[in-house]
C-alpha cells in the first residue's frame, strides 16, 4: 500500500507563438527536479517547443483564442509528457509523421516536428481527430536518474 503517486504537473495557456517558450522553460523546470543530463534538458525542451508550434501553427491556424493544454508526469526515471489541443486535428496521422510533410508549405517550415519528436524521445503516441483536436504523447527515460526519497 506504499505505492507513490506519480509526481505531475498540468499547464494551461492561449495558443499563441509567444507562450512556446514559456511551455519550454515550465516543462524543463519541472523535470529538472529528476536531475537530467544538459542532453537530457535539450531533448525535452526541443520536443515541448516542436509540439506547441503544431499545435499553434496546425493546430489553430493560429488563431490566438484556441488552449493548449500540457501535462507532464515524472514516475520513477520516466517524464511522460502530453501535450493537447482542440483545434482542426490531424486527417492522415502517418502523413503528418513522414518527414518533410508539412500541410503549410507557404509557411517555409521544415516539416520535421514528428521527425525531431521521435528521434529525441524514447515514445511518440499521436492521437487526433478531425474538428477534435490532437493530444501527443511522449516519454523520456532518463539514463542517469537517481531518484532520492529525501527530496
Amino acid at each position: 500500500m506504499n505505492k507513490q503517486k506519480a509526481n505531475f504537473m498540468e499547464l494551461k495557456f492561449l495558443s499563441r507563438s509567444e507562450n512556446e517558450s514559456f511551455a519550454r522553460v515550465a516543462v524543463a523546470s519541472f523535470v529538472s527536479q529528476l536531475d537530467p543530463t544538459m542532453e537530457e534538458l535539450t531533448d525535452i525542451k526541443t520536443v515541448v517547443s516542436e509540439a506547441v508550434t503544431n499545435a499553434v501553427i496546425h493546430g489553430y491556424e493560429e488563431d490566438q483564442h484556441g488552449e493548449i493544454y500540457i501535462r507532464v508526469e515524472i514516475e520513477g526515471d520516466k517524464v511522460l509528457i502530453q501535450i493537447r489541443d482542440e483545434g482542426v486535428g490531424i486527417a492522415d496521422i502517418e502523413a503528418a509523421r513522414q518527414p518533410l510533410y508539412t500541410s503549410k508549405p507557404e509557411l517555409e517550415r521544415s516539416g520535421m516536428g514528428f521527425t525531431i519528436m521521435e528521434n529525441f524521445m524514447d515514445e511518440v503516441d499521436i492521437r487526433s481527430k478531425p474538428g477534435e483536436g490532437t493530444t501527443v504523447y511522449m516519454v523520456k527515460k532518463l539514463k542517469n536518474h537517481q531518484h532520492s526519497m529525501a527530496n
